[in-house]
């Protein structure tokens, strides 16, 4: 009877550590496929559907809070739909270094539906206009490089599989309708920090086109929103909106910028401020916190109540209980480099 017990206390310390080890590679897996996927690459998860996609054109790996944040929220907000966050300082590996302490990269990695991939941005442009001038071009030599492959990755990424691109200071807060769209951030004037159609439209082709004919990297944005920009004055005939409708132009739809730009890029300090009321922000899809301004690290603060404090309780409350409630109380606003 003895042995009996033992025996079968062996077997349950066992499936418990099967299970501890498991669990121990989903919190440390870089892709967290399949084997007969990963070997296939991302293609054999981007290719199942509408996915979300972040990207990191820096050398970084590990998320800042607001990248982590952005991340999360969009995980919430799309729970059946893969988020796909591509960052160039990861190699083909699927393990993270040993004791790693790359805190909001496991948190992101242990959320069922985020997938953290290479960007392999050779890789990507292959079958696209981008793809020539991209070998033939000397990136240390270019102005604003960080933003410039940024704006030229998003536009294969999404030409290629479909989807959203979201920039890594949108915070989500309900899902986009639309499957075609461009957002305004301005009444005429376009983002490039969301948008999102389906795979091969011929938009975002025609803009790949256009980004190499007009290559200028000493212009910030030239690649980037005024591109987009320009592009749609092609494609549409702009009207002023008129109250918080959409503009309906070909086969996609123009935002208002109340879906992503409730609070324009000259007060987006009023983000880490404290409100009377929180704003419901009932007519937006997303908030842009406009990172690329924050050159003065602005911080996110525990139990100071200000916007974005609330913002990152709400929206990543995952983030916010590891990355925000620690021991010191107060996370740097470090500069996220890809984002516009």
């Amino acid at each position: 009877m003895l042995k009996e017990l033992q025996l079968l206390l062996l077997v349950i310390l066992l499936l418990l550590c099967g299970f501890l080890y498991q669990l121990t590679l989903k919190s440390s897996c870089y892709f967290c496929l399949p084997p007969d996927e990963f070997q296939q690459g991302p293609e054999a998860l981007l290719g199942k559907g509408r996915i979300i996609v972040f990207l990191e054109t820096s050398e970084r790996v590990e998320p800042s809070p607001l990248v982590s944040c952005a991340v999360e929220s969009a995980a919430r907000v799309y729970p059946e739909q893969p988020v796909a966050f591509f960052m160039k300082g990861l190699s083909d590996s699927m393990q993270l270094p040993p004791n790693s302490t790359y805190t909001a990269f496991s948190l992101l990695s242990a959320i069922d539906n985020v997938f953290l991939f290479p960007l392999n941005m050779k890789r990507l442009f292959e079958d696209t206009p981008l793809f020539s001038w991209y070998t033939q071009i000397n990136a240390s030599a270019q102005r604003n490089w960080l933003y410039v492959s940024s704006d030229a990755s998003r536009l294969a990424t999404i030409w290629k599989y479909g989807g959203i691109y979201m920039d890594t200071d949108i915070i989500s807060i309900r899902p986009i309708p639309e499957e075609n769209f461009l957002a305004a951030q301005a009444s005429q004037d376009s983002s490039n920090g969301v948008f999102g159609f389906l795979p091969h439209h011929s938009f975002l082709w025609e803009c790949m086109e256009n980004f190499v004919e007009h290559y200028n990297s000493d212009i910030w944005g030239n690649q980037g929103p005024i591109l987009m920009t320009r592009m749609l004055r092609v494609w549409c005939k702009l009207k002023n909106f008129q109250e918080v409708s959409d503009f309906r132009c070909s086969n996609f739809s123009f935002l208002h910028p109340q879906r992503f730009y409730p609070i324009s890029y000259p007060q987006w300090r009023r983000y880490y401020e404290v409100w009377d009321t929180d704003p419901s922000f009932k007519d937006s899809y997303g908030l842009h916190l406009w990172n690329y301004m924050n050159q003065e690290g602005r911080t996110v603060v525990r139990g100071s109540n200000t916007l974005v404090e609330n913002l990152y309780r709400k929206h990543c409350p995952r983030t916010y209980r590891v990355l925000i409630q620690g021991p010191e109380g107060l996370v740097t606003g470090e500069l996220g480099l890809g984002n516009e």
